[in-house]
């Protein structure tokens, strides 16, 4: 048990170090809006992509309806399957959400979910369009 709970908190240091001592630094990601418009956004280091589009002050209609609770599937973005395949597998939670999500791809995630590395300099997030007879 001692030595359980010494791994979680060695753990969450490494975490709390990884994420701290980059507080402060930003990368560039290119972020493709509903209207097909190619945006290049500003990403703090240790974020989520949906904290990154509204800091950002972009401008997608319903975007992050539930502030990232996982109560929903409106910050949905598509990734290149290369940059795809390198993120932590989704959760449960996160699944269930996607499969609400319109334009549902294998390279689906919810941006609430994806916290910004500096590995990710330039990668590129598309918000899918919405059907036009479904609501937001």
């Amino acid at each position: 048990m001692l030595r359980s709970l010494v791994r979680t908190v060695f753990n969450q240091n490494l975490i709390f170090k990884r994420f701290s001592s980059t507080a402060n630094e930003y990368i560039n990601v290119r972020i493709i809006d509903r209207d097909e418009k190619l945006v290049n956004a500003k990403a703090k280091i240790g974020s989520n992509m949906l904290d990154v589009v509204l800091d950002n002050k972009l401008d997608i209609d319903g975007f992050g309806a539930c502030e990232g609770t996982l109560a929903c599937s409106t910050c949905h973005v598509i990734l290149e399957k290369e940059n795809y395949k390198t993120l932590p597998e989704p959760v449960d939670e996160e699944n269930d959400m996607l499969d609400l999500a319109y334009g549902l791809t294998p390279e689906s995630r919810l941006a609430c979910q994806i916290i910004v590395e500096p590995r990710m300099k330039d990668w590129l997030f598309v918000v899918p369009k919405v059907n036009e007879n479904d609501s937001i």
